[in-house]
């Protein structure tokens, strides 16, 4: 074995990356929170959606100019080191390793499997489930917890055996969670035209169980797109392995983000043209394709949020993969010598795989027991699909704010104006997760300051 990793990915293998992990199932189910969350105010949560996908983009931009001058093993572990210092990019490293990566991998690894049980059930009506489709079988029956150990496993399997592998099957699957995206935009939004219903949806609101929309309907419907936009900054965890990267990586970077957040404001509206504000919130997306494609094309929505689910499952899973690797080259972490090798004939750090691994079996049995099954309640209960999410926010305020000090050559767009506007969008991010999830927080924040302090104490280059 050596001890480095090739250049391996082009520009568009980048940006399918960037796409493909970011849009997943988030899509297709926050459509129908948002429209909850805002009474059925159609223009607010078209809004919402922007706003999201320019905080997106903003955060995008900054780190974009920062990808342009580093390049090491992992983007944002890099870009934290030579902006606040080594100890703060370890800690941002060890945070990504055991909580970040591994918490939103096991949730998407149950979302694929849901969504499949969901579309073979459909198609297949007298399929038995232990737990009964009426139930919530599809959601927390047992073969939907094992076919999420297999999707984990299997997606585990791909990236490790054949990286090449992997990034091919992110470009395919990219193209086809982009077919009913695309088709809803432009079809959904002739037929609301044709026959009215898109005109009436701008014009009217809807009703919502109580408490679905309390407080500041926008702020809320803000916080839900944070999870659709999710997961563009873990495409910088392979820049070390894409071609001429201090290039291609921000034209990925800032392309992929473009596209996904067109897609999504042109799929909103088009749902919109495919069924009324009303239908929508009760029923979900599916009755609008169901409408606008007819019950077969409908009920073939499943399969595609199932393919969605399993691209961004392999994105994260490439980030997983990747992760101690990353802290045990710099000589950090546990073991530096043991996580630093890279197998010759795959070019994969097969030991560091194996513990992202381990650790995603870790949080999904977390997830499993505490957000699904319930059987673990009271305290140190949260959810890990969103929390993590909104700590990267916090852990990229620190590197924003010494970009700003330290990047005296750049020009005020770069070294001002866009980290600023990031800046904010990060705050906003956290202070609506404040707002959403109340004592959440304070458990996270226990868990979260342990596992910091178990890094502290197993990194090799303190402890020598």
């Amino acid at each position: 074995m050596d001890n480095k990793l090739t250049k391996k990915y082009g520009l568009w293998t980048a940006v399918c990356m960037v796409v493909g992990i970011v849009i997943g199932s988030g899509v297709f189910f926050k459509a129908q929170t948002i429209l909850t969350k805002t009474g059925g105010n159609m223009p607010l949560g078209i809004l919402a959606w922007i706003i999201g996908g320019i905080i997106m983009m903003v955060c995008a931009l900054a780190f974009s100019q920062m990808a342009q001058r580093y390049e090491k093993v992992n983007g944002i572990v890099d870009y934290a080191e030579a902006t606040v210092g080594s100890k703060y990019a370890y800690y941002v490293g060890w945070f990504a390793t055991t909580i970040y990566f591994p918490a939103m991998t096991s949730v998407l690894a149950w979302l694929s499997a849901r969504y499949t049980l969901v579309f073979l059930t459909t198609i297949c009506p007298t399929m038995n489930l232990i737990i009964p489709v009426a139930k919530g079988g599809c959601v927390i029956g047992p073969e939907c917890m094992a076919l999420t150990m297999f999707y984990l496993c299997a997606s585990y399997a791909v990236n490790g055996i054949s990286p090449k592998l992997s990034g091919r099957f992110q470009i395919s699957t990219t193209i086809i969670k982009l077919i009913p995206l695309i088709l809803m935009a432009v079809v959904g939004v002739i037929m609301g035209l044709v026959n009215g219903t898109l005109t009436t949806n701008f014009q009217t609101t809807a009703t919502v169980a109580a408490g679905a929309s309390n407080g500041n309907l926008l702020l809320g419907a803000v916080c839900s797109t944070a999870f659709a936009y999710e997961g563009w900054i873990i495409v910088t965890s392979i820049n070390s392995e894409i071609k001429d990267s201090k290039k291609n990586l921000p034209k990925a970077l800032i392309i992929g983000c473009l596209i996904v957040m067109a897609i999504y404001v042109t799929y909103y509206i088009g749902v919109a043209g495919g069924a009324a504000n009303q239908d929508l919130i009760d029923q979900g997306a599916t009755i609008a394709f169901i409408n606008v494609f007819g019950p077969v094309f409908g009920n073939i929505l499943n399969l595609f949020i199932a393919i969605s689910c399993l691209g961004t499952l392999n994105g994260l899973m490439l980030g997983v993969t990747r992760c101690m690797y990353s802290l045990a080259i710099r000589g950090e972490g546990p073991a530096p010598k043991v996580f630093s090798q890279v197998d010759t004939t795959t070019n994969m750090p097969n030991n560091s795989a194996i513990f992202g691994l381990l650790i995603c079996s870790a949080w999904g049995l977390y997830f499993i027991l505490s957000n699904l099954l319930q059987t673990w309640t009271g305290v140190f209960v949260f959810d890990s699909s969103e929390l993590p999410i909104i700590t990267i926010y916090a852990f990229y305020i620190p590197i924003l704010i010494q970009w700003i000090r330290n990047t005296s050559d750049a020009k005020i767009m770069q070294r001002y104006i866009i980290p600023l506007f990031a800046i904010a969008g990060c705050c906003f991010m956290i202070y609506a997760s404040i707002v959403s999830h109340g004592i959440e927080n304070l458990w996270y924040l226990i868990v979260f300051t342990v596992v910091m302090f178990i890094g502290k104490f197993v990194n090799s280059k303190t402890n020598k």
